[in-house]
Formats: structure tokens, C-alpha cells, sequence
């Protein structure tokens, strides 16, 4: 296992396309429902320990920034990923411009606010509530996670795995969290379809909100 793990940091995975854009789905699904648990467990906290919230807009446990971000940490650290350091300091720099826009333009494009680090705790050095210490640092931490145990983990199956079976669960699974994003982002509204959140909260979950 030693072994296998020192290839992984030092020889370049050649993967075809269609297996590498099957272990971008892996990490994009992992990512997701990683980034709803973390605030799953941190708004317990946040609350004093009284109340859960579910977190995000989905049917599924899942969110959709922390998606895009591991992708965005996999293609610019993945190169230097025998530099820890570097692979902290790019992802924690990455993730919290990414999260600055994110949370600027949601406000003041499509008037939502999803989280407001100035109402939060932790919240040392956070900038328009949209990004803080505690965030960047988090994000760093989780990219070492990501680039140091989901991604070669995400290597080995699609190495031990027929690649058609593979490619099978990869495309599946990342098919259906994105459905359902889309749904619940376009579909719903378009097509005047009740999203997911009207019908967790009839169905009693607790959603948190911003002002």
C-alpha cells in the first residue's frame, strides 16, 4: 500500500478522457455531499448545539460550491501535490476568492443570502460576511484531505474497476446530484414545481436563513 501511494505522488496518472472525466464526477459527487455534512455539523455548533439545519437547496445531501471548488483545487494543485504546503496555501486562496464571488454575486444578483459569516462564530477576519479566516482555513485543510486521500482513492477504482462499470456508477451518480441541482434551480421555477425546501419544511426540517 506504501508503494502503491508513493506512485501516486510521483508518477503522473495518464488516464483517457472519458476515465479521467469519470473521477472529476467522483470528486465533484464526494466534494458535494462532504461540503453538506461539514455544515450540517458546523450550524449544529453555530446554534449552541440545539438545533439542525438542513443546508443547501437540494433533495439530496449535497452542495454545490464545495463541488466546484475541489475541481477548481484538483486542477491547480494536482501537479504539485509532493508540496503539502503549496497544495494548502493555492486551495485556501482559490476557494475563498471562489467564495467571495459566490457569496457577492448570489446577494446582489439573485438576492439570497446563503450564509453571512458575520453572524457566525469563528468568524475572525471576515470580509462582507462573505469569506473569513475560519473558512480559508477549513478549505485548505479539506484540500489536503481531497488531494491526499479522495483523489487517489478515486485513482484506485478507477484502476482495480472495469472501466465500463466505472464509468457506469461515475456518470450516474454525478448525473443524478446534478439533476437534481438543476431541478431545483431551473426546473422548479420555470416549470412552477415545488422545489426541494417547500417540501422538507412541510415535511418539519429546519432551514437557515440570512438577512
Amino acid at each position: 500500500m506504501r508503494s502503491k501511494y508513493k506512485n501516486y505522488l510521483n508518477k503522473d496518472h495518464n488516464f483517457d478522457k472519458s476515465t479521467m472525466l469519470g473521477i472529476i464526477c467522483l470528486i465533484i459527487v464526494i466534494a458535494g455531499v462532504f461540503g453538506w455534512l461539514y455544515e450540517f455539523i458546523f450550524y449544529y455548533f453555530n446554534s449552541g448545539m440545539t438545533t439542525f439545519y438542513y443546508r443547501g437547496g437540494n433533495f439530496l445531501p449535497w452542495i454545490n460550491i464545495y463541488a466546484i471548488g475541489a475541481v477548481i483545487i484538483y486542477f491547480l494543485t494536482y501537479k504539485k501535490r509532493k508540496n503539502p504546503f503549496y497544495v494548502f496555501i493555492i486551495s485556501a486562496l482559490s476557494t475563498g476568492i471562489l467564495e467571495y464571488i459566490a457569496g457577492y454575486f448570489m446577494e446582489h444578483i439573485m438576492q439570497v443570502k446563503c450564509w453571512d459569516y458575520s453572524k457566525e462564530i469563528l468568524s475572525f477576519g471576515n470580509i462582507d460576511g462573505y469569506v473569513c479566516l475560519r473558512s480559508v482555513l477549513i478549505f485548505g485543510l479539506s484540500a489536503l484531505l481531497l488531494i491526499y486521500l479522495i483523489v487517489p482513492l478515486c485513482f484506485y477504482l478507477a484502476k482495480k474497476m472495469k472501466k465500463k462499470h466505472f464509468l457506469i456508477l461515475s456518470y450516474t451518480l454525478c448525473a443524478i446530484f446534478l439533476f437534481d441541482e438543476l431541478y431545483n434551480l431551473i426546473f422548479a421555477k420555470l416549470l412552477s414545481l415545488p422545489r426541494a425546501s417547500t417540501i422538507y419544511k412541510k415535511l418539519g426540517f429546519k432551514y437557515l436563513y440570512f438577512n
